[in-house]
């Protein structure tokens, strides 16, 4: 039976959940405030909608963030004004970089104190508009579903993407208008014919042509379409930083990732390739070594660039051909090419040269993260999701864990600290019969280690690996190469993760050797049928990253 003291139907909140609900949204990662009490009121009668309280705006908006990785539909947060909202902005940056689609909602104060300097009172449309795809404020209630139904068309066409709306608390309350009538079917652009028969014709004459595959938007049949086609002919394949579960990565074409800590062998292949083609892949600063790995006159030559927005296009490399087109559609068109010639041999190599590339090195400590990481990826299922924030830790897990699926990776293009561990609940709570694991440093776990809480609340049994080291890795590798034995900053004094997780009600174990840690991943696996758990893997800061000892650093 319903409240009688429930608003009555139809206000702006109403139709605001009716909306979300009529485009499939299951979940709601949300921080509660009361400048939005009435849309979590309307979503008591949607049933449908899990909302899942998290314990911080970054960590609800890491997660709505994921879920749009994940889905391919946008990821919804919810947050309060103010401090709520700008906690969240780090999910909102995370996902214009990554090309995600996502909608931040953020309480607003009423419309009619704007301009007064109220309470937490901001201007949503100058703090994100540099930010989101489209930043803006519902100013009249009866058009609420027509501004909800555009952030839904705006996060998804094109360049995918973040939309942040503000919702006066007063103008909630009011009548919302008509109610939304059908689901948002975003428009996709396909491959001009002329511009494939062109590609086509290029291709057959290519002697060293490169594909390299990025972005968002995939869905599996397409991934697995272009992957079938490459592998067929022998075109080897690289995929864009932290992109590498778009292919799987024992394909015998694939090549490796373009990204930090890149292997020299894909660089040299990149450069003298005589066709490159990429796809969703906007060929930024890390996958291009800092915009070193291609001159511009090089790309005028040999870059053939699909992508879904048209604003990409051109933006820093001249393209020999150019299309807009969505990456799965313009998968779908490629594979349908025939160029009448094939490069095995080429793609052996490149698979050769990722292998060896791939396989474990020395360290100096007792933990050998190389090795570990190749373990996880030999008992884990193909199916599993490895997650990870920002550090010099994410170089071992990229270079030497090998992702056997579509959409087992979720990671921040934008290299967003303490994005991993709020990535894996938001994953867990989508798929909770598939195993999901967080890779995280201990600098990057504690910007967000108290979704534990969340976890536990919800029975999100994610396992997270804390990779502990005591320092802020990547920033001391930096600093150990241009000021060495200069320490300042970068020094950590850690919890005992292991009662830090007890403390929430996870289980933890502790590792401090190599050959310890299979029977910790065993346990901690074991464990999560029942709760979240964590194991504590003690690093050395000597092995600061894969072939690279700060001694070696300090030496120059």
């Amino acid at each position: 039976m319903t409240d009688t003291r429930a608003q009555p139907a139809g206000t702006a909140a109403r139709r605001l959940v009716e909306t979300l609900a009529l485009n499939g949204v299951t979940r709601v990662f949300c921080v509660p405030g009361e400048s939005y009490l009435a849309v979590l009121d309307a979503l008591v009668d949607h049933p449908e909608i899990e909302v899942v309280t998290c314990r911080h705006e970054a960590g609800a908006a890491n997660m709505a963030e994921a879920y749009g990785k994940l889905t391919g539909r946008p990821g919804i947060c919810m947050v309060t004004r103010g401090p709520g909202a700008t906690h969240a902005s780090i999910g909102v940056h995370t996902a214009h970089q990554d090309s995600t689609p996502m909608i931040l909602f953020v309480g607003q104060i009423a419309l009619t104190d704007r301009g007064r300097g109220a309470f937490q009172e901001v201007d949503y449309r100058e703090v994100f508009g540099g930010l989101a795809k489209w930043a803006t404020e519902i100013e009249s209630p009866e058009r609420t579903v027509e501004i909800v139904e555009r952030a839904f068309a705006t996060a998804l066409q094109g360049r995918m993407g973040p939309v942040v709306i503000a919702l006066p608390e007063d103008l909630l309350h009011e009548a919302g208008g008509a109610e939304p009538l059908r689901p948002v079917v975003p428009a996709r652009a396909g491959l001009d014919p002329a511009f494939l028969t062109d590609l086509g014709e290029r291709l057959s004459q290519a002697e060293r042509p490169l594909l390299v595959l990025g972005g968002s938007g995939w869905t599996e049949e397409a991934a697995a379409a272009i992957g079938d086609w490459s592998e067929r002919l022998g075109l080897p394949v690289a995929l864009s930083f932290r992109r590498k579960d778009i292919l799987s990565n024992d394909r015998p074409n694939y090549a490796g990732d373009l990204g930090l800590g890149c292997n020299p062998e894909l660089m040299k292949r990149a450069k003298d390739a005589d066709l490159l083609i990429a796809v969703g892949a906007r060929l930024g600063e890390n996958p291009t070594q800092g915009y070193t790995l291609f001159t511009r006159d090089h790309t005028a030559r040999t870059l053939v660039h699909i992508h879904p927005g048209p604003e990409e296009l051109g933006r820093v490399w001249t393209p020999l051909i150019s299309a807009c087109a969505d990456n799965s559609l313009a998968a779908h068109a490629l594979a349908t090419l025939e160029p009448g010639r094939a490069w095995h041999e080429q793609a052996q190599a490149a698979h050769a040269h990722y292998q060896a590339f791939s396989t474990p090195v020395p360290v100096t400590g007792a933990v050998n993260m190389s090795e570990c990481m190749a373990h996880l990826g030999e008992v884990l299922p193909p199916t599993a999701m490895v997650t990870n924030g920002a550090g010099n830790f994410a170089a071992w897990l990229h270079r030497f864990y090998r992702h056997r699926a579509c959409r087992t990776q979720l990671a921040p293009t934008s290299g967003a600290m303490g994005y991993g561990y709020p990535a894996a609940v938001a994953a867990k709570s989508l798929y909770p019969d598939r195993e999901v694991i967080c890779v995280a440093g201990d600098g990057d776990f504690l910007m967000t280690g108290q979704e534990l809480a969340t976890a536990v609340q919800h029975g999100i049994n994610t396992l997270v690996i804390v990779v502990d080291n005591a320092t802020y890795g990547t920033i001391r590798m930096h600093q150990e190469g241009h000021y060495p034995r200069r320490i300042m900053a970068t020094d950590l004094t850690n919890p005992d993760f292991v009662k830090y997780a007890e403390a929430f009600g996870a289980f933890a174990v502790r590792c401090d050797t190599t050959e310890a840690f299979p029977a910790a991943l065993q346990a901690a696996r074991e464990a999560t049928r029942d709760r979240p758990a964590l194991i504590h893997l003690i690093t050395s800061a000597e092995d600061i990253a894969p072939n690279r000892t700060i001694t070696g650093l300090r030496k120059g």
